[in-house]
């Protein structure tokens, strides 16, 4: 498993190709949740492709299922403040560890802010809906910690019942099929275009790099 504090994820180049971001909430056929909605909007935001790929993805599942959009665009001062708080959490939980473990087992739940994919408006957090807005049962709560689900928010973690893994891989297997990349400890968080997508796909830099919301 490649974590997002792993030396080779900020050692790939960063490239950017200019796309837009694209406030999702203007796009009929998807459904964004609020429950993080900020007050830019900054979370309802993704880059054009990305988008692309979530409508393409969301063609392929069973009938009567919707992808439910819980977050996008992240700025970096956000996430950065993530970041922080959640290493300041785990120091108090956790005061034997040193700084590097820390580091690395924040990256599990938040990434480093100088990688930070959200930054970059290529990443998503998205569960499944029904087609009245009901949430799918995939074992844990979007944003579920591996402290507090003894690591059920691991994409392939076994502790989950079988129609949380079934649903699981319904939904792997649509956005993979649209060409993004799952981030394995966080079943919700799927990229395009970042740092985690290129190493994963064997790109020589990024498509996207960290984008301020106009």
């Amino acid at each position: 498993m490649i974590l997002l504090s792993d030396r080779r994820i900020s050692a790939l180049p960063l490239g950017d190709n200019g796309e837009a971001l694209v406030d999702i909430r203007q796009v009929a056929e998807l459904r964004v949740d609020d429950r993080l909605a900020d007050e830019a909007g900054a979370y309802a935001h993704l880059r054009e492709a990305t988008v692309q790929r979530l409508l393409a993805a969301q063609r392929t599942l069973p009938r009567g299922l919707r992808l439910l959009i819980i977050e996008g665009y992240r700025p970096l001062s956000l996430q950065t403040t993530y970041f922080e708080s959640y290493q300041a959490e785990l120091r108090r939980r956790y005061p034997d560890w040193d700084s590097a473990r820390r580091h690395v087992e924040a990256s599990k739940y938040i990434s480093p802010p100088e990688v930070a994919p959200h930054s970059t408006g290529g990443t998503v957090d998205l569960t499944l809906c029904t087609a009245d807005g009901l949430e799918l049962d995939l074992g844990t709560i979007v944003n579920a910690s591996p402290v507090d689900s003894a690591n059920a928010c691991f994409t392939g973690s076994p502790d989950i019942s079988p129609q949380a893994r079934t649903n699981r891989g319904i939904l792997g297997q649509a956005l993979s099929s649209a060409g993004m990349v799952n981030y394995p400890t966080e079943w919700w968080h799927w990229s395009f275009g970042d740092r985690y997508w290129a190493l994963s796909t064997g790109a020589a830099r990024t498509r996207y790099g960290p984008v301020d919301l106009p």
